[in-house]
């Protein structure tokens, strides 16, 4: 009986672009506007937690997904930039003794040195050009 039950819903989402990131982050919009509205208790808030809840649907049951690509794309770019910051914040935080982080002058790239104190020659190994780091401690 279950099986039955799987196989009908496996053929109704077939062609269908179902589940991804944008997903995601849409749910997590619609439970803190409605935590929000929990406490407020607006209209306003309740009318975008149904609009909200209305596209996610829309997308998971959309045959276009040449366009829910696109969206899901636009949406990793910037979810991308706010990941990969905190991202290298931790990875300095944690290899604090043993490495230090500066940026490139000319091409603006992290790069991932060794704690040795003092004056250095540093090139870099996108541009290739050579600037001097100093390393306190």
């Amino acid at each position: 009986m279950m099986w039955r039950i799987k196989q009908q819903i496996i053929n109704f989402m077939y062609g269908r672009y179902g589940i991804d990131k944008l997903y995601y982050v849409l749910f997590v919009l619609f439970v803190v506007l409605m935590m929000v509205n929990a406490f407020v208790n607006s209209f306003v808030i309740s009318l975008l937690m149904w609009v909200v809840l209305v596209y996610m649907f829309f997308r998971v049951l959309s045959r276009n997904t040449f366009k829910r690509q696109m969206e899901n794309d636009k949406i990793l770019k910037i979810l991308n930039k706010f990941t990969s910051f905190y991202k290298l914040t931790i990875k300095r935080i944690k290899e604090f003794k043993t490495y230090r982080y500066r940026k490139c002058p000319y091409c603006k790239a992290m790069l991932h040195l060794p704690r040795k104190t003092g004056k250095h020659t540093v090139c870099c190994p996108k541009c290739k050009n050579d600037f001097k780091v100093r390393i306190w401690f």
